[in-house]
């Protein structure tokens, strides 16, 4: 664990000591599996259990790993009705453990990896758990950015415009290898680009399963996590992301998903139920140009996938498995076009 290593315990210590009321060393440090971006660390002190989040050690791309972003984002949603841990302080001083990082509230509860919810021995709480996670995202999606100080926290309207630029821009300067369905499917989605509606709302930017933690004695979302890719932008995306996930194979790396699984026999809501019921707790009818954000989700994850590819390449990437992500790219840009295909 290089990144466990490069941190001076007693330099640390001694900062969060005068930087954060109460804490009280001595520390130890370890770090969390699972994760691609930005290193993660459970901190146990005598003052109590902590979580540290910082960037990544190299050169990051423009944007990326922002840390400082996250912090605030947590601390804007503390009194509203979005779940998050409570954050405690943003360290900006690059020579305290190297990076940038902040620390925030060890929440104790449970991480499912698997959208069959494959732990969960009852329908009824499958099914009450994905309600959960439709009611998290349209309580998000109803923030009032103004109101909690997050105005200015991205740019409004044009999103999806501004975002198949950025992330198209992202993939090339990643890529390792031509891909020919990425190029399709880039093509696809600049043509099929739908006009701007003027919805913005915060979003989240990869609401997924194992980015919610559970209380675990009840179907509840205690905090939502990682919070990297978050911005002012369009509900839609948050809703397409999550889809997406639902329609994945199981086995592509962390991201388990519900393809060819019968999921009425787990009580797991199909596609148009969840979003309908999102619809319902939004009060709109019906999402016009579904298929264009579903394809857009799944190009924005192969963009991802391959900018972790990218630095596990050059040995800058926070997970040992992360040079295995890179297979994802092509079969996430297939199943994009498959998608396409099959609503023409």
């Amino acid at each position: 664990m290089p990144q466990v290593l490069s941190i001076n315990n007693e330099q640390l210590t001694a900062y969060l000591q005068d930087q954060v009321d109460g804490f009280k060393g001595p520390i130890t440090l370890e770090k969390f599996a699972g994760g691609q971006s930005n290193p993660t660390f459970k901190v146990s002190a005598k003052s109590g259990v902590y979580v540290l989040r910082r960037q990544p050690s190299g050169k990051l791309l423009k944007s990326a790993h922002a840390v400082d972003r996250e912090y605030r984002v947590l601390n804007a949603l503390k009194d509203s009705d979005v779940p998050v841990a409570k954050v405690f302080h943003l360290c900006e001083d690059i020579t305290v453990i190297g990076s940038m990082f902040y620390l925030m509230e060890y929440c104790d509860g449970t991480v499912y990896w698997s959208a069959s919810l494959a732990e969960i021995d009852s329908d009824e709480r499958r099914s009450a758990m994905y309600n959960e996670m439709n009611r998290v995202l349209a309580a998000l999606h109803s923030v009032d950015v103004d109101g909690v100080g997050l105005s200015d926290y991205g740019k409004a309207g044009n999103y999806f415009e501004r975002q198949l630029t950025r992330w198209t821009s992202q993939y090339r300067l990643t890529e390792l290898k031509k891909i020919s369905a990425m190029d399709q499917l880039s093509q696809w989605l600049d043509d099929n680009l739908p006009e701007d509606d003027g919805r913005v709302c915060l979003v989240h930017g990869d609401f997924r399963l194992d980015n919610m933690m559970f209380a675990k004695d009840k179907p509840q979302v205690i905090a939502l996590l990682d919070w990297e890719l978050s911005t002012l932008g369009h509900p839609y995306a948050d809703l397409a992301y999550q889809c997406m996930q639902l329609r994945m194979p199981a086995g592509m790396g962390s991201i388990d998903g519900l393809k060819d699984i019968d999921r009425g026999s787990l009580g797991i809501p199909t596609e148009q139920e969840y979003v309908d019921l999102y619809c319902q707790r939004m009060g709109i009818e019906r999402i016009e140009n579904w298929v264009f954000y579903l394809a857009f989700s799944f190009f924005r994850l192969a963009a991802i996938a391959q900018g972790v590819a990218k630095r596990a390449a050059e040995g800058n990437a926070s997970n040992e498995h992360a040079n295995k992500v890179g297979a994802f790219v092509e079969p996430l840009a297939q199943m994009a076009l498959q998608v396409v295909a099959q609503e023409k």
